[in-house]
């Protein structure tokens, strides 16, 4: 039989293509032959192991959009697989097959899930998957380790230990989205599943999703509170939340018992940071990589403390070594952009930008692709849906028992600063990074980009807000939420909040485009990975910028300059509370500001093309 999915190149088109060509009859003679054919054609193929792996979900899930029953899916793909690769051929099912039990691998005994198995299977032939699997991630070979994996989840879908193992493997690749997929799955059919829960809680930290995170290693706290990496990663969480005194209580926690811990000594740095206590931080840090000289994270946050000179040779060193024995490409690339800053600050900026390009260049693949045609089409779309009359004509009282400010601009516009900088008055609260507007968007993007949301819709989103920020900071009466990517829901957030006010922070669009070229981004910040697409991204944030600052109501934005505000701290203070109906309080003059990025790009023009093209005011 010849079948036209042998001509597709790609493994999951040629699953595609191969399952839109099983028998709309399951009738055992018409899959026999199915079946038979299949695996000739497939072991003539000669896929590799990730292909294969790739080729069976694709095959799977293209079986199930079909309409082919999930136990009949399951069973034909698992025995395609193992017949495919050697093992012995199943007779194929007449009809859709009962779950039977199958033992799991020596190593998995005990988290198999009893009954998870479709079909007959080689039970000798998935046991050794599983121990290649292990061998493999043993070996730092993680791609064929996830193959490995992937392979023996077709036939053993329910074996926890198994899933787990594959989303370690996806952790230590940067495949973070993949991770929390399969931990996910984990933590939903065993709820008590600490490793799994640690793992959660690590994988949404790295994609920037703090409170989902820190809800993750609550759960392990409470199963088992003498986890001292979780409480020191909780602490983390509240760090990057805004959360200082919470999280100095977790830290203090595990100091009680541990006053070496790496991971709370490494919390306590960055919370010295964020605390303007540059120096007090820094020696957290090396205290850390005392304690564990080879914690990455510390060593990559060293540099982010104060400006490197070259008496630091012990740190570039050891820095060096690390990122080029490491087999972790997130690892490398954290370290490649410590050292970009490194030499960056020593003003050897050919060396800088090899370091940065080396860590975008290692990030890349684990993103998903900036569509620079697709963001534009995005901008058409908010821009078209809320304008001046759309806004005007939707609007509704504001009922929130909360005065809300939005701090927003390019990412490393200076959002975070000001934000810090506004939270430092007593009458105002952080919410920290609370991705409740994007997480809104990505659940009916269509419908907010289409259209103005129904006064109804529009109320209870604001109620959703408000409960989001009264379980953080259940006292706060005025809040500040300063995450650059709100930019892009402005009119949304308007017509939920109409009485909310917008700073939108302006920065040289030179020296922020490369900021975001030199710091680690992931998912949704796709765009700093290679200038091009930057120079996309900044010119149509910056056409967005301009339509909210034209549509919105007197009143209700002041637009900031970032250099204006290092160069003259206190007026520019003092305007923004002004514009909130606030006094200057001293606090919010004490945050260290740090001039030297002010026209960094002018290091790199030779170097940047591609930026050239934004404007600078």
């Amino acid at each position: 039989m010849l079948f036209s999915w042998l001509k597709s190149k790609d493994a999951v088109d040629a699953g595609a293509a191969l399952a839109d060509s099983f028998p709309s009859q399951a009738a055992a003679t018409a899959i026999g032959e199915f079946m038979r054919a299949a695996t000739h054609d497939l072991r003539g193929r000669n896929l590799n192991l990730y292909q294969r792996a790739r080729f069976a979900n694709a095959f799977k899930w293209r079986l199930l959009e079909n309409g082919v029953a999930a136990d009949t899916a399951q069973n034909v793909t698992q025995t395609l697989l193992i017949s495919s690769s050697g093992g012995r051929v199943a007779p194929a099912p007449a009809a859709p097959v009962a779950p039977a039990a199958a033992s799991a691998p020596a190593e998995a005994k005990g988290s198999a899930d009893a009954g998870s198995n479709s079909g007959p299977v080689d039970g000798k032939a998935l046991d050794s998957l599983f121990r290649k699997a292990e061998e493999a991630f043993g070996r730092g070979q993680l791609e064929d380790a996830v193959a490995h994996y992937q392979g023996y989840l077709v036939a053993r879908p329910r074996d926890t230990a198994a899933v787990n193992n594959l989303a370690v493997t996806f952790l230590r690749l940067g495949r973070y989205s993949d991770a929390v997929e399969q931990l996910r799955k984990a933590v939903a059919r065993n709820p008590k599943n600490v490793e799994a829960y640690t793992n959660l809680g690590n994988a949404l930290l790295q994609l920037h999703r703090y409170h989902d995170a820190e809800e993750a290693f609550r759960r392990v706290v409470s199963l088992k509170s003498t986890d001292l990496a979780a409480r020191a990663n909780l602490g983390l969480t509240l760090v990057l939340t805004g959360r200082l005194d919470s999280a100095r209580s977790e830290f203090d926690a595990v100091f009680k018992t541990t006053p070496e811990h790496a991971g709370a000594l490494y919390g306590m740095g960055l919370l010295e940071r964020a605390s303007g206590r540059s120096a007090e931080g820094e020696a957290l840090l090396w205290r850390a990589v005392q304690a564990d000289p080879h914690l990455i994270r510390a060593w990559a946050a060293i540099p982010s403390l104060r400006r490197m000179s070259k008496a630091d040779s012990k740190w570039l060193q050891t820095t060096e070594q690390l990122a080029a024995s490491t087999k972790s490409p997130t690892e490398e690339a954290a370290l490649r952009y410590a050292l970009g800053k490194y030499y960056d600050d020593v003003g050897q900026y050919p060396q800088a930008l090899t370091s940065f390009q080396r860590a975008n260049t290692l990030l890349k693949p684990l993103a998903p692709a900036f569509d620079a045609q697709a963001y534009a089409g995005f901008v058409d779309d908010m821009t078209g849906t809320y304008t001046a009359d759309a806004l005007a004509g939707s609007k509704i009282s504001d009922s929130s028992p909360l005065r809300h400010v939005f701090v927003i601009g390019m990412p490393r516009s200076g959002v975070s600063l000001i934000g810090q900088i506004l939270s430092s008055h007593p009458e105002l609260t952080a919410v920290g990074q609370l991705d409740f507007w994007q997480a809104t968007a990505r659940g009916d993007d269509n419908r907010v980009r289409r259209k103005v949301l129904s006064e109804n819709a529009r109320k209870k989103l604001a109620s959703e807000y408000v409960t989001a920020i009264k379980r953080l900071s259940p006292t706060a009466a005025a809040v500040v939420d300063a995450i650059p990517t709100n930019a892009d829901y402005v009119g949304l957030i308007h017509s939920v909040l109409p009485d909310a006010r917008f700073i939108f922070v302006r920065r040289d669009p030179l020296d922020t485009c490369l900021s975001c070229y030199f710091q680690p981004f992931t998912g949704t910040q796709n765009f700093a990975f290679e200038l091009d697409d930057l120079a996309a991204y900044g010119a149509q944030h910056a056409r967005l910028i301009a339509h909210w600052s034209g549509v919105l109501p007197p009143g209700s934005v002041l637009e900031v300059s970032y250099e204006e505000l290092v160069a003259n701290r206190e007026p520019a203070t003092r305007q923004m509370l002004e514009f909130l109906g606030l006094r200057l309080d001293e606090r919010c003059l004490q945050l260290p500001l740090r001039s030297e990025s002010v026209g960094r790009s002018r290091n790199y023009t030779r170097f940047v093309a591609p930026l050239t093209q934004l404007k600078r005011d």
